[in-house]
């Protein structure tokens, strides 16, 4: 099993350019909150469902970023309700759609095929790898 720093390296591997990188900032949370959001519209068992799957693998990899995590798709659910579910269903797909527009941009620049091509484990790499940074730059442990 590989511990969060081999998966932010493998990662980071395919987003070193710094419009790529930029763009990942923008549209890596742009997703998962749709992803989300869409799930929700679908079925919040649906969503319980990912979200589960989802925090054991950050469980595996860190307990802190796991409860981040946690903290923030209870943040993002509670959003959830101030829409109506037309209203989630419409933004949240033509927000997803942009937003993956723009990851395949980043990478086109980057000249890397996006890291899930190699492992569909790193699309839920990409919010913990941003999460990283934050977590690095203010001296934090995760």
């Amino acid at each position: 099993m590989k511990s969060i720093e081999q998966w932010f390296t493998e990662y980071g591997e395919s987003h070193r350019n710094a419009t790529n990188k930029a763009i990942h900032w923008i549209c890596v949370p742009l997703i998962t909150y749709t992803l989300l959001g869409l799930l929700w519209a679908v079925s919040p068992y649906a969503l319980l469902v990912f979200c589960v799957v989802a925090l054991v693998f950050y469980l595996t990899l860190s307990t802190t970023m796991a409860l981040v995590m946690l903290l923030a798709v209870i943040l993002m659910t509670w959003s959830f309700t101030l829409f109506s579910r037309e209203a989630l269903v419409i933004s949240c797909i033509v927000i997803f759609v942009l937003a993956w527009i723009g990851q395949f941009i980043g990478h086109k620049i980057e000249g890397k095929k996006p890291s899930f091509f190699k492992d569909i484990q790193f699309l839920l790499v990409g919010p913990i790898w941003l999460l990283g940074f934050l977590f690095k730059r203010y001296g934090w442990a995760y």
